[in-house]
């Protein structure tokens, strides 16, 4: 939403004092290993969804990394070393199935002393950044914060937070911290008058705190610019400015939506201001509606969701999270998470964005994997990502494909090696040593860990975490799902079964994984990519498109409609590419790994039966 104000911050900040870190000029980088011609070109947003430099459509999945950030143990950073880093991301890519990540930056370690950047902190993060970008990894920053700042908890205190620098919370006459009975450490955002107080003081700019905010967050975007190369900082996607806002507490006749209208999205018109004077103009801003605009529990829910900014537009993304509150608490959710549970909770994402004029992520999804309440983890997580593909469950998906909606780009919470291997002073207390989970306020939600010789593994089912999703769209996406017949304990989960109306489909399934992509092309001469899990090896991969059918599909080549390649970056994870030729025309492709060497009858079969359902479903 450009506007005279927004274009004014811009000159004002160019004027007086473009606020740059100086920092070497990188020299031009090498392609990734892998890359094909169509790839590492920049994202945009146009007509509601993330686009590249092909025009094609791209979603965005991944994970944070991570809430390391949080911890003092390595000063706030996601990784003790570069290394790490490196072994982080390759592990992303190959077990993880991701190709994109939310990394998460702490602006008390950006900025220890007041008007100081610390340009050590911002060279080490941005080495970590570029494992990521070397890996084919794309990211977008954040600038994360929980209860403000760690700095306003006692050393013996049940929570603790992250966020602000010790000189802000100095700053700031605030009672001591107490929450009461507060089970959740998120109730601290509501019930701790020190966290409501000093979140408060930091959105009405008391003591220039938002001020020196945005001036470190101006510095550190030009840092990276200026110490990434072209073709690497083309990997960057946008910036999220602020992670789960809240207003602390209303001033007198406020409500959270005149609080997101008259006091969040004047800063993020200062914060995009910032971002254009570094050199992010082609970037965009995700931004976050109050924390609370999205609840699933009555008692918390806060009308918000960014209703009054008009359209966004392609500067902007609409950026939120999702956690199962009702699921979490253990009392208002007793079974376990259903097919299409959360289908109306990301459709509501999703009209948001189509009404604000551009595309939305969950920047933020998870459920606790240990405790009282990780018997529904199998469950949440598999609704959640259907709802990311689909808004459509799955026993009504094949009746109604039209009806799935955009696919929505997603960053599930989190991806930390050191998970249950911490040695964090919580509160820089000695006695207070967190090793387990996340070492974070009693959080256990890392999709991964280091085995004892030190190699990532899941904690996680890896079909459920590695899927098939389109990465890449040559035209229009019309419909997705993709059935990953994860497991609940012993129990394989089958949600959105081949309807028996396809007995050729259902037998090339068998009780196999798939994925079914239906596309409206647009003459686009790169070809739509969907990403490969591994338990897709190309020697047992079934596609039957209207394009082609392969059994061990060839690799790619220009002249090949359905091959197979690598994904750039050489962390050896594969991806299908399909091509074609045309524009307007409905197109749709199977992928399965339920059959061994089917027939060509069978094929030809299966292709017929998907034609007719596509054209009628579809067309």
């Amino acid at each position: 939403m450009p506007n005279i104000r927004t274009r004014l911050l811009v000159v004002l900040v160019v004027l007086f004092g473009s606020l740059a870190v100086a920092g070497p000029t990188p020299a031009t980088a090498a392609p990734l290993p892998d890359s094909l011609w169509f790839d590492e070109t920049p994202l945009t947003v146009r007509s509601g969804r993330f686009v590249d430099g092909n025009g094609r459509e791209v979603v965005l999945r991944g994970y944070n990394v991570s809430g390391e950030t949080k911890l003092k143990e390595n000063n706030g950073l996601p990784f003790a070393s570069t290394a790490d880093a490196k072994k982080s991301a390759t592990a992303l890519r190959a077990l993880g199935g991701g190709n994109s990540v939310r990394f998460l930056l702490s602006w008390a370690y950006a900025e220890p002393v007041r008007g100081q950047v610390d340009t050590v902190y911002l060279a080490k993060a941005t080495d970590q950044i570029r494992a990521f970008l070397d890996a084919g990894i794309r990211v977008y920053p954040d600038f994360h914060q929980d209860l403000y700042s760690r700095w306003l908890f006692d050393t013996d205190s049940w929570y603790t937070g992250d966020g602000a620098p010790k000189w802000a919370v100095d700053l700031g006459d605030y009672p001591d911290e107490y929450c009461g009975i507060c089970p959740f450490w998120g109730q601290n955002i509501t019930s701790n008058e020190a966290v409501k107080q000093s979140t408060y003081d930091f959105w009405h700019n008391e003591y220039g705190l938002q001020d020196a905010f945005l001036d470190t967050a101006q510095k550190t975007m030009t840092y990276l610019r200026q110490n990434l190369t072209a073709d690497r900082f083309a990997g960057v996607v946008g910036f999220d400015p602020y992670n789960e806002p809240h207003a602390g507490s209303y001033d007198s006749g406020q409500t959270s939506r005149t609080w997101e209208r008259d006091v969040l999205w004047p800063f993020y018109e200062k914060f995009r201001a910032r971002m254009d004077a570094a050199g992010w103009q082609d970037k965009p801003l995700f931004a976050e509606p109050n924390l609370f605009w999205n609840a699933n529990l009555d008692f918390q829910k806060q009308e918000g969701g960014l209703l009054d900014t008009g359209t966004l537009g392609p500067r902007y993304v609409f950026n939120t999270h999702f956690y199962d509150q009702k699921a979490i608490s253990g009392i208002f959710m007793w079974g376990k998470a259903a097919d299409g549970q959360y289908a109306g909770d990301f459709g509501t994402v999703r009209d948001r964005a189509a009404v604000t004029g551009t595309t939305a992520i969950i920047s933020e999804f998870g459920h606790p994997l240990t405790g009282s309440v990780s018997d529904k983890a199998p469950t949440v997580y598999k609704a959640m990502y259907q709802a990311l593909d689909s808004r459509v469950k799955g026993a009504s998906w094949w009746s109604n494909p039209a009806g799935s909606g955009p696919v929505l780009s997603g960053s599930q919470w989190q991806w930390d090696i050191y998970n249950g291997r911490h040695h964090e002073l919580m509160n820089d207390n000695p006695d207070k040593v967190q090793t387990s989970g996340d070492a974070w306020n009693g959080e256990d939600l890392s999709a991964v860990r280091l085995d004892d010789s030190g190699t990532p593994v899941l904690r996680q089912d890896a079909r459920l975490l590695d899927r098939i999703y389109p990465s890449a769209t040559s035209g229009t996406t019309v419909a997705f799902t993709y059935e990953d017949r994860s497991r609940d304990g012993s129990t394989t989960l089958t949600w959105n079964p081949v309807p028996s109306s396809l007995p050729s489909v259902a037998q090339l399934v068998g009780s196999g994984q798939y994925g079914l992509l239906l596309w409206r092309s647009n003459s686009g001469t790169a070809p739509t990519e969907l990403h490969l899990p591994a338990t897709f090896p190309t020697a047992s991969t079934t596609v039957v498109s209207d394009l082609g059918t392969a059994y061990a599909p060839p690799s790619y080549g220009s002249a090949t409609p359905v091959g197979v390649a690598a994904e750039p970056g050489g962390a050896g994870s594969r991806r299908l590419l399909l091509t074609d030729t045309d524009s307007g025309v409905l197109h749709y492709a199977l992928v399965t790994n339920g059959a061994t060497a089917p027939s060509a009858a069978l094929l030809t079969a299966a292709r017929s039966e998907l034609s007719t359902w596509a054209a009628r479903n579809a067309g």
